[in-house]
């Protein structure tokens, strides 16, 4: 039987980066649900959190599976639940747009610790901020 580690740092913003996500009993109910609906759905995800604009989640990907069916599977349904649930003020809806980087095994701890300190980490710099200063680093494309 095949075995593979693959882990993907996976980032997504709401529609617009408006911050729809505003209070942090809202935002774990939202990961807890993103966290049982992957679980129901063969995903693992080894580690999620975010901030009222946006989510980080660490993934291993399964032996048949995409990063972009993931991301349709994980960003679809909860979007519809939030909305189910009146979890935020207005229509709510995710970017299509996304990011994902493949994190080797070495790092994978590093992540663990970046995506559980978002609260703290977004009081002293916005997701915006932290976004354009990776892209002119890395020379990736906007995806907002």
């Amino acid at each position: 039987m095949p075995q593979v580690k693959i882990y993907i740092h996976f980032v997504w913003a709401t529609k617009n980066h408006k911050p729809m996500l505003l209070t942090k009993e809202c935002r774990e109910k939202v990961w807890n649900h993103i966290l049982y609906n992957a679980r129901g759905k063969g995903i693992f995800i080894d580690h999620i959190n975010g901030f009222s604009d946006h989510c980080h989640c660490l993934i291993s990907l399964g032996l048949e599976q995409t990063i972009s069916k993931i991301k349709q599977l994980i960003k679809g349904e909860s979007s519809f639940w939030i909305n189910k649930e009146n979890l935020s003020y207005g229509k709510f809806e995710w970017q299509d747009e996304y990011y994902a980087v493949s994190v080797g095994e070495s790092m994978i701890e590093k992540v663990r610790n970046y995506i559980s300190n978002q609260e703290e980490h977004h009081k002293q710099k916005t997701f915006a901020d932290e976004y354009l200063e990776f892209i002119s680093k890395y020379k990736f494309e906007k995806f907002y």
